[in-house]
């Protein structure tokens, strides 16, 4: 049985252009040479354990009393330069994110409320009113570049009617976010500038509370503190907008170029849903996630695992585990991938239920409303964010028949 420090000859970095093309290629190599737990190298070649076995995947996300969520535990802080770029996803801070046992049932109770006094329905009825605003400016065009004009605008100004959000704040907000979210120099400052724009939020809405999540929240009998309700909104919104985008992209580009569905794009409605869940199992839109730290010393997968150690959820990899693939040769309509995690920390409820909301509506209308969609270039000259955490789209470019508006 080995543990980390043991296996960092053979130990396998999880950074690089590996992760431009196609990282289902590399989660099959990681997983033939060293099986479901895999020793990894972070950038700056800090040391990890890789989970990309779905049991083993599920089994850690199931125990957060062992594996825990607080990143204090880690063993290796020592190591870690101040401006290491995945410090946003590691530095300690009290939200939601971070908390464990009692606290986090608190927090994320009170999130799940403030989230389900939204009906979905009316949810729905925004996204679709957003959607149509987004695709007049450019539906007389007859092309369009979705990333930038259309699928990175939905999720944050969806959720800006539920946080209250002025509207000229969404544009700056979507970029920070976005770029907290991407590994590089800047990560940091732009996490610290969404963590002010919340705040500042809260700020507003203690003056002019409304029917919005931050209202309810400042009121909720959870009792909580203004900086926890700032962080707890920098979470969910952080949560909501990238991974959501990338949805809707990944779903978007599927469906653009996969046969089974072009045939149903001109109003084939039963696809979208199809094509949504296809996209989860096959190009999850969160590749991998930071992380658990294990509480003790403990065991996985033939692995000695020692207290302190981080573990890196595979998601996309879990999701295409050969033995799952067995058991699950048709994944059509089934929903137990670990796309929104598992367990008391995966993404609460009703946070992926909104999610879908908006991604399925977001397709729908641009489908509905330009029926002759086609992608404006070659499918192999796409390119994907070079981000081992994000699986997402830089461009989508379609062309169409120029509607009036």
């Amino acid at each position: 049985m080995t543990d980390l420090r043991s296996s960092l000859d053979n130990a396998e970095p999880l950074y690089g252009e590996r992760f431009r093309h196609d990282p289902a290629v590399l989660y099959a190599d990681i997983r033939s040479r060293h099986g479901p737990v895999a020793p990894v190298l972070l950038d700056g070649d800090i040391p990890a354990w890789f989970v990309i076995g779905y049991r083993e995947l599920h089994q850690v996300a199931s125990n957060s009393d062992l594996f825990a969520r607080d990143t204090r535990r880690w063993n290796m802080w020592d190591r870690v330069p101040e401006d290491w770029p995945l410090m946003p996803y590691v530095m300690h801070n009290p939200s939601v994110m971070f908390a464990e046992a009692e606290e986090h049932r608190r927090r994320a109770g009170a999130l799940g409320d403030a989230l389900g006094a939204f009906d979905q329905f009316e949810i729905g009825m925004n996204c679709e009113r957003i959607a149509d605003a987004l695709i007049d400016t450019f539906a007389g065009r007859g092309e369009a570049e979705l990333m930038s004009e259309y699928v990175l605008k939905m999720p944050l100004s969806v959720l800006a009617t539920m946080y209250g959000l002025p509207e000229g704040d969404i544009p700056t907000l979507v970029h920070d976010i976005r770029t907290s979210l991407d590994v590089g120099p800047d990560a940091g400052p732009a996490y610290g500038r969404v963590q002010q724009a919340m705040a500042e939020l809260l700020t507003r809405k203690r003056s002019l509370p409304g029917p919005d999540v931050p209202s309810t929240l400042l009121e909720h009998p959870a009792g909580l503190t203004d900086e926890e309700i700032s962080l707890d909104l920098l979470v969910v919104a952080s949560a909501a907008q990238q991974p959501t985008a990338n949805w809707i992209g990944n779903t978007l580009r599927l469906m653009l170029t996969d046969e089974r569905f072009a045939l149903t794009l001109a109003g084939g409605r039963e696809s979208v849903g199809q094509a949504l869940t296809e996209v989860l199992w096959h190009d999850t839109p969160t590749q991998n996630f930071i992380g658990r730290f294990a509480a003790r010393d403990t065991e996985l997968a033939g692995r000695r695992i020692r207290a302190g150690d981080m573990l890196v959820l595979g998601l996309s990899a879990a999701n295409t585990d050969p033995n799952v693939r067995l058991a699950l040769p048709d994944t059509t309509g089934n929903r137990a991938h670990m796309s929104f995690g598992h367990g008391e920390h995966g993404c609460p409820y009703p946070a992926p239920e909104v999610a879908e909301v908006i991604a399925k509506t977001s397709v729908e209308v641009l489908l509905d409303r330009l029926p002759d969609l086609n992608l404006g270039l070659p499918a192999e000259d796409l390119v994907w964010h070079p981000s081992v955490w994000m699986r997402g789209l830089t461009q989508l470019p379609v062309t169409f028949t120029p509607t009036a508006v």
